[in-house]
């Protein structure tokens, strides 16, 4: 049906309407009070922003989805947001949940770090920020309550006390170096001191010291004074007015871009803040960023008692009806601080953003003048070995877009049947993986592709992009400098079949670009490297004998007394360990033989 005539029909009540392009992809999701009235603006009248008329040029066609109240209508936008992320929204790059610390439902109960979907049976405290936030805090808390934080698996396999113990970390009720009810108390103090009632478990450590003083009980009541003084340290070094739990939103702008600090305040205390930057906000209102942030930012989170805000919303009351939240925007005096304190740190990070954006412009401009391209390398990877004498060889791929790295496009190879140590098959490979499957799944190319190494590694490149008929991607060799010393590197390139070298001052900042692309790549390498060597030799040779199962295995290595014996043994002295028959002894030897 034609857009004109879907017009005349439409609903005037609340709520969502889609809008698609010629391919059928959602492009734009709105919500409306009046679906008709809203969806007829886009069609009836001149658009003075050049956004919303690239958006009503590529409209094909459109969807509306009618709901009760606006409320409804703004959940289900912020749904659609997520699902399609369409490019003429506002988007917000989350893609993590809150950490929080968690204590468990066990016999003795174990605190730790935790993100993802909670559950009824156990507690949970926080959010907190980041991870570091909770990692610092639960380090603090093993000091002042010594509450178990190891694995389930270790704690049930303990048949004495383990290092934390020994240190004065941990009471090891896992061989009952403490009693359950001590135990349990401990628990209960710590999670009244994470719901921030400072005073109250103040006052009961406080009371639980003196009463075991008065039954002469002198070593739990130093186990409490300890516990006194480490709150009163953590408390004097977060003093803060109780006025709850609230998040502090504030929001900038400069040159189109907004920025939208968010601060952290648990139980009175500032316990952290995070930045973000959204995406598709040129020319818009502040006001009518935040609108659109606050319910792609908190609908899936656990949200505040209060969010006190730096600018006044128009849907103030849509918003806070939908996120089940008080909504502050003139805040009382002993709050504003906190207010103050996001809009410096907004405008600040805003302020380094923009000179960061403008650093990668000019590295990338210099990179293009050094190699002489014809557009801005906005898309370059590289390549790097990583292998110990020649074992466990792995190639790392690191991406760079606008001169920043996207890690999560960052690729590792496991490097299999070639020399031990040979770095060159092994850039072959690695480089034949990468843009055979890029090829094959019809992918963009990157602009540049660096090769950590030498005219050698170079070499083996070019020699695959020829075979597999890529031309357009500029190939660059980066050779370590004398002394393997950063800033004297040799950039090396291969053009209508004559060496290039190119060595550029320290400071260059098409150098530095490289550096940092070429460091990424060596760190991702080294990363990828040591997990696969470290997995490959913690595993018994052993295990690759199909019949020998974890208990096998370990009568084996009892008996004989280690691999090295094992691989010693003979078909007859092999059968003389229990679960070990003939066709499983041959089966033993002739692995090891090969």
């Amino acid at each position: 049906m034609p857009v004109k005539d879907k017009l005349k029909n439409l609903s005037q009540q609340s709520g969502v309407y889609q809008m698609f392009d010629k391919k059928g992809q959602v492009i734009y999701v709105g919500k409306a009070k009046n679906l008709k009235k809203r969806v007829s603006s886009y069609f009836s009248k001149q658009h003075s922003e050049g956004k919303t008329r690239a958006l009503v040029a590529n409209i094909k066609d459109f969807e509306v989805i009618v709901t009760d109240t606006e409320t409804q209508a703004l959940l289900l936008e912020n749904e659609l947001i997520k699902q399609y992320k369409p490019r003429y929204n506002i988007l917000l790059k989350d893609a993590k949940s809150y950490p929080y610390i968690h204590i468990s439902n066990d016999k003795h109960p174990r605190v730790g770090f935790y993100r993802g979907h909670k559950n009824d049976k156990d507690q949970f405290f926080g959010p907190y920020p980041s991870a570091h936030v909770v990692r610092d805090s639960l380090a603090l808390l093993k000091k002042i309550f010594k509450v178990r934080q190891c694995t389930n698996s270790v704690y049930r396999s303990r048949s004495r006390p383990c290092l934390e113990y020994q240190v004065g970390l941990c009471t090891a009720p896992c061989v009952g170096r403490i009693s359950d009810d001590n135990y349990t108390q401990d628990v209960a103090m710590m999670a009244l001191f994470l719901s921030g009632k400072d005073q109250e478990t103040l006052s009961k450590v406080s009371d639980k010291m003196q009463q075991a003083s008065r039954d002469l009980d002198f070593e739990l009541a130093a186990h409490y004074r300890d516990q006194l003084i480490g709150l009163r340290t953590i408390q004097e070094q977060h003093t803060s007015q109780s006025m709850g739990d609230m998040d502090v939103v504030s929001i900038v702008e400069q040159e189109g871009i907004h920025a939208v600090e968010v601060l952290f305040v648990r139980a009175g205390k500032q316990i952290g803040q995070t930045c973000l930057f959204p995406k598709h906000t040129k020319g818009k209102l502040v006001a009518e960023v935040l609108s659109a942030f606050l319910p792609l930012y908190y609908l899936d989170k656990d949200r505040p008692k209060q969010l006190l805000l730096s600018e006044k919303l128009v849907d103030k009351k849509l918003i806070a009806s939908a996120l089940n939240t008080q909504i502050i925007d003139t805040p009382q005096k002993d709050k504003r601080h906190f207010l103050k304190i996001a809009n410096l740190t907004a405008k600040e990070n805003l302020k380094q953003h923009l000179i960061s954006k403008f650093t990668k412009r000019t590295q990338l401009a210099q990179l293009q003048k050094t190699f002489n391209l014809t557009s801005l390398p906005n898309y370059m990877e590289c390549f790097d070995i990583s292998h110990t004498m020649g074992e466990a060889t792995t190639a790392s791929c690191v991406v760079f877009e606008k001169g920043l790295p996207k890690i999560r496009k960052y690729r590792q190879f496991n490097i299999t049947g070639i020399t031990p140590g040979d770095d060159y098959a092994a850039i072959n490979q690695a480089v034949f993986r990468r843009y055979s499957r890029l090829l094959k799944d019809n992918q963009i190319l990157p602009d540049v592709v660096f090769i950590d190494g030498g005219l050698g590694q170079l070499n083996q490149a070019i020699m695959v992009m020829d075979s597999i008929g890529i031309e357009s991607i500029q190939l660059v060799g980066v050779a370590k400098g004398e002394g393997r010393k950063a800033g004297l590197e040799t950039l090396i390139m291969v053009k209508q079949g004559r060496t290039q070298k190119i060595n550029l001052p320290p400071h260059d900042q098409a150098l530095m670009l490289v550096n940092h692309i070429r460091d990424e790549s060596h760190r991702f390498a080294i990363k990828n490297h040591r997990k696969k060597r470290d997995k490959k030799r913690q595993t018994s040779t052993l295990e690759n004998i199909k019949g020998v199962g974890k208990l096998r295995r370990m009568a084996l290595l009892n008996y004989f007394g280690g691999l090295q014996e094992v691989e010693k043994a003979s078909c007859d002295e092999l059968q003389k360990v229990s679960g070990i028959n003939r066709a499983l002894a041959t089966k033993i030897t002739n692995s090891f033989k090969k």
